[in-house]
């Protein structure tokens, strides 16, 4: 039997000492945790749920506004195209199934693959190929999480939400 490794940082994929490792919350880190909790208050006030608008923030920081823009910008993107796909996929799985049956969810499966060589494509088109996970992301949330009377109004809080924690953490 081969011998592990006892020193997880030794690992040469790492390429970090264990004696190098620090624990370090720097400047960036508070301004993470300041524009997500501040998206959590703000939200409180509307009494709506903060989660994407955290996210967003988290996403939209950077380690410059280069960066900030760049994570963020994907972020949101990836946000819009994949919601927009979803609505329009949702939309075609509910003229098949208005009322979900046992058998409803392999219709979904074909329209994942198809939202997905379709994100991929608008993400390419848009010159925005670090979109694409979170674009696939939303796109999943959308056909297998999203009830059918809010496969409209959820994409565009999720859009709407993200824009709001993007800002905030950009700003």
């Amino acid at each position: 039997m081969e011998k592990l490794n006892d020193n997880f940082f030794e690992d040469d994929e790492l390429d970090i000492e264990a004696k190098h490792f620090r624990f370090h919350v720097g400047m960036r880190n508070i301004k993470t945790a300041i524009a997500a909790t501040l998206c959590a208050f703000i939200y409180a006030f509307f009494e709506r749920n903060p989660t994407f608008a955290c996210i967003g923030a988290i996403f939209g920081m950077g380690s410059d506004f280069k960066d900030s823009k760049r994570s963020g910008g994907n972020r949101l993107f990836g946000t819009i195209i994949g919601g927009l796909i979803g609505m329009a996929l949702f939309y075609v799985y509910i003229q098949y199934y208005p009322e979900p049956t046992s058998n409803f969810r392999f219709m979904l499966f074909e329209l994942l693959f198809i939202g997905i060589i379709i994100l991929v494509l608008v993400c390419q088109f848009l010159v925005v190929p670090g979109a694409i996970q979170p674009a696939g992301v939303v796109l999943c949330i959308i056909l297998f999480n999203t009830p059918v009377d809010a496969y409209i109004s959820y994409p565009l809080n999720r859009i709407f939400d993200t824009a709001i924690g993007v800002i905030i953490g950009i700003a």
